[in-house]
């Protein structure tokens, strides 16, 4: 049974609707409604464009009409499985779009004439038209078409029930009925059998050759004595032969070695630099005076924006335009490039409604495209799903609107994605949290930023450029050395610190005292050193707590265990994802499972469910204008890129533009 189903305009206006329960009515109405949902995670956002939604126990189904900006939305209990809410859709969008074309075609057009005025006056329009004097007698169709498709549906359970040998060669049992399991044929019987003695016919081959292999090396020449002995392998040699060569230990003469000698080896101490002169550290290698930051006039220190190349000077939609005009000439049609889509368009000229088979070389290309970009390639289905649906139905009348209609619809769907959904002012909530005020018995703690990610992906040293970011907007910040596992993870992080400290503010001698580093040493419990650093930069007023933690794979689920706990027993103000800009489909499976774990165990460890707040994308200057990493990681979390690294000095922090990605991303 149905709870909701309604025909809206994508300007918001719901022409009707019909809720079939009372409980569906008055969610229909709430803002929790699973078709609002529906509306602002999935339309808006152009998050989910394979016709299904699910949300809070329901499933949605929805299809556009494109020409007259129509959606047809259909909402029902998801554990129901309903067989013909497809076909439903369907007949309600036929049967709907032939009884009253002539009123919607009038009423889109008086849309987009109020459309040009105000934005407050979008509402007029609904007020001024009689939608249920319009589609009088359309709730008698309705009623009608649905009580044929639940008959239809009611007469194929039946048929199902009487005969459940066809149910086998028919169509899967329905979900209800959880015992009805498909017996195997006779055919998949012998199939299986037959590969099984395949297999066993491919082992006595190996098994054979492995024989002979063996006898050769040998020096036997028994071939005819029947024997089929398998090659030595390692386990059979005897452990005599095999001696583990154990490490040289390095010499120190006849007497032990003292502190000092073991001090003088830590070169992650300079005490010539800490008590020397500035000038004794080589701050042309730490700091790139072309890539600093400017000053605003509140005196704040931003980063500068990314830059796509030599394209810098032109904007997205040019980019587009230009790929398109491109057509044939200089694109080869078998390369599948997304220059082609100019010379598949040209085609389309005339007065002409754009079809599926239409668009679907033309989407194969640009799925082709998206890819050779870096895009996972589940995201670039999804895109261009999404591209193709905006695209059904349109009319085209020359080469002109319809390289117009693409180039809208691209950069439509890929700004939706790659548009912050949260803000990315970092600075506005550091500062929003040390200018709350607390009780005169309390001390503020201090704004902290947990840095998760993946084995080698840059997590220290981009914690580092993000330290000096802070330095230079005046803030004190505090290091802690999470990572208690890798080897040289402190002394690497005791190197940054030194350099930091030597840096200074605006060219100022020296900045000691503004970064400090909060390590324990090895083999820690890295959730309690984190509190620790915490509480001492309350105690000592520092501004931020930067924690790094140890790098993990995503499918290790102690070691994600052990990072939810961290997250669970310390509650950080953002949780920041660094990854690589070179991977393609490992970012979703990266991301997903990171967001994952952390929201769960992080609940099960009695704190409240955390996941990913922003990403760092690192490596960002070795991908060019491959920059298909960015597209998938947002799309997958939702959440905001704070930044990308793009070189080696701490000056190499760069933030990005949706305008400057997409035109990376388009370019041809």
């Amino acid at each position: 049974m149905l709870d909701h189903c309604s025909i809206s305009h994508k300007g918001g206006v719901v022409l009707w609707s019909r809720s079939f329960t009372p409980a569906a009515s008055h969610t229909a109405a709430s803002s929790t409604s699973p078709v609002n949902s529906l509306v602002r995670e999935s339309l808006i956002e152009g998050r989910s464009s394979d016709g299904k939604y699910e949300k809070d126990g329901y499933a949605v189904k929805w299809t556009f009409v494109n020409d007259l900006e129509l959606i047809f939305v259909v909402a029902y209990q998801r554990i129901l499985q309903l067989t013909y809410v497809d076909e439903l859709l369907l007949a309600l969008r036929t049967l709907f779009i032939k009884l009253f074309k002539p009123f919607l075609a009038s009423f889109v057009a008086s849309l987009h004439v109020t459309g040009s005025a105000k934005l407050s006056s979008s509402a007029a329009p609904s007020a001024s038209w009689n939608f249920r004097k319009a589609f009088e007698g359309w709730d008698g169709v309705f009623d009608k078409l649905l009580r044929g498709l639940e008959d239809k549906a009611a007469q194929e359970r039946r048929t199902r029930v009487a005969h459940p040998a066809r149910a086998v060669i028919d169509v899967t049992p329905p979900v209800e009925d959880t015992s009805t399991i498909p017996s195997q044929s006779n055919a998949e019987v012998q199939d299986e059998e037959q590969i099984a003695r395949n297999v066993q016919a491919l082992k006595n081959r190996l098994r054979g050759r492995g024989g002979q292999a063996s006898r050769r090396g040998r020096g036997r020449t028994d071939v005819g004595s029947g024997r089929d002995s398998l090659p030595a392998s390692d386990s059979e040699t005897p452990t005599s032969k095999r001696k583990s060569r154990a490490k040289v230990q390095r010499k120190w003469g006849e007497a032990a070695p003292t502190e000092n000698d073991m001090a003088s080896l830590d070169y992650s101490y300079d005490s010539s630099v800490s008590d020397g002169p500035a000038s004794s550290l080589d701050l042309s290698a730490l700091v790139d005076n072309g890539s600093l930051g400017t000053r605003t006039q509140d005196g704040l220190y931003e980063v500068k924006d990314w830059e796509f190349g030599s394209q810098s000077d032109k904007n997205a939609d040019d980019v587009i335009a230009q790929v398109l005009k491109k057509g044939g000439q200089d694109a080869k049609p078998a390369s599948g490039s997304l220059g082609a889509l100019g010379s598949i368009f040209s085609r389309l000229t005339g007065s002409k409604v754009l079809t599926e088979e239409d668009l679907k070389p033309v989407l194969e290309a640009m799925k082709q495209h998206l890819m050779k970009k870096n895009v996972a390639k589940e995201i670039a289905d999804k895109v261009c799903d999404d591209v193709g649906q905006s695209l059904v139905g349109k009319k085209v009348g020359g080469f002109q609107s319809t390289t117009s209609a693409v180039r809208q619809a691209l950069s439509n769907s890929i700004t939706r994605i790659l548009t912050p959904k949260t803000s990315t002012d970092l600075l506005l909530s550091i500062r929003t949290k040390l200018s709350t005020p607390v009780a005169a018995s309390q001390k503020r703690l201090p704004y902290s930023i947990t840095f998760v990610g993946v084995n080698g992906v840059g997590k220290s040293t981009n914690l580092s450029k993000v330290c000096f970011w802070l330095i230079q907007n005046g803030f004190r910040v505090l290091i802690a050395a999470c990572d208690t596992f890798r080897s040289g993870a402190v002394e690497q992080l005791r190197v940054h610190v030194r350099n930091l400290g030597m840096l200074g503010v605006d060219g100022a001698t020296n900045s000691k005292g503004r970064v400090e580093l909060y390590e324990r040493g090895y083999g820690k419990d890295a959730a309690g050193i984190a509190r620790e650093a915490i509480a001492y930069g309350r105690d000592n007023d520092f501004d931020v707590v930067l924690i790094d933690t140890a790098g993990r794979m995503q499918d290790n689920e102690p070691l994600m265990r052990a990072l939810a706990k961290l997250v669970a027993t310390n509650n950080p103000d953002k949780i920041i994802f660094v990854g690589e800009a070179l991977v393609g489909n490992e970012a979703v499976d990266q991301l997903t499972k990171f967001d994952r774990a952390l929201r769960d165990f992080s609940a099960a460890s009695g704190g409240q469910e955390r996941g990913i707040d922003g990403m760092l994308v690192t490596k960002w200057d070795t991908v060019d204008d491959k920059v298909g990493a960015a597209l998938s990681m947002t799309y997958v979390t939702g959440q905001p890129i704070i930044f990308v690294g793009c070189g080696q000095t701490y000056t190499d922090l760069r933030q990005l533009r949706v305008a400057n990605v997409v035109q990376a991303i388009l370019s041809d």
